[in-house]
């Protein structure tokens, strides 16, 4: 059976900083100023890896809502968008009990992939339902 600090081992292993934030919480810091840091939440049975993207667009929601759907179809494996209040994230899910390193280091690496290809194009599409072009800064000022 894996623990918690089987998964604190995993993430010194990934070679990425992250720091604690409690009790099985973490924050794996990532290079992308727009985009929150991925959160790690260990809460047996579980590893629950979630990211917090962007606001919701204010208009034209339901082509948004439908790309997001679409993504989850085509683009993500295991993990999935998903709303948080008014915002977009992405999560994705592990079982503790059997889980290893590259189990582990596949679902960071799936997120940051998804990330990098969908956020450019899923900002954009905000951008342009809310009118908005500086969307994108709204985003980072938030972030801090």
């Amino acid at each position: 059976m894996r623990t918690k600090e089987d998964v604190e081992q995993y993430l010194i292993d990934l070679d990425t900083a992250y720091e604690s934030l409690g009790d099985g919480v973490y924050r794996l810091y990532d290079d992308m100023d727009e985009v929150d840091d991925i959160i790690v939440l260990v809460t047996e049975p579980l590893v629950v890896f979630s990211v917090r993207l962007m606001p919701v667009p204010t208009r034209n929601r339901e082509a948004f809502f439908k790309k997001l759907l679409e993504l989850n179809a085509s683009a993500l494996v295991a993990g999935a968008y998903g709303l948080d209040d008014d915002h977009v994230i992405i999560t994705d899910t592990l079982q503790l009990e059997n889980l290893d390193f590259n189990e582990f280091q596949a679902s960071v690496e799936t997120l940051v992939m998804a990330i990098h290809d969908h956020y450019p194009m899923l900002m954009e599409m905000c951008k342009e339902a809310d009118g908005n072009d500086d969307a994108a800064e709204e985003v980072a000022e938030e972030k801090k």
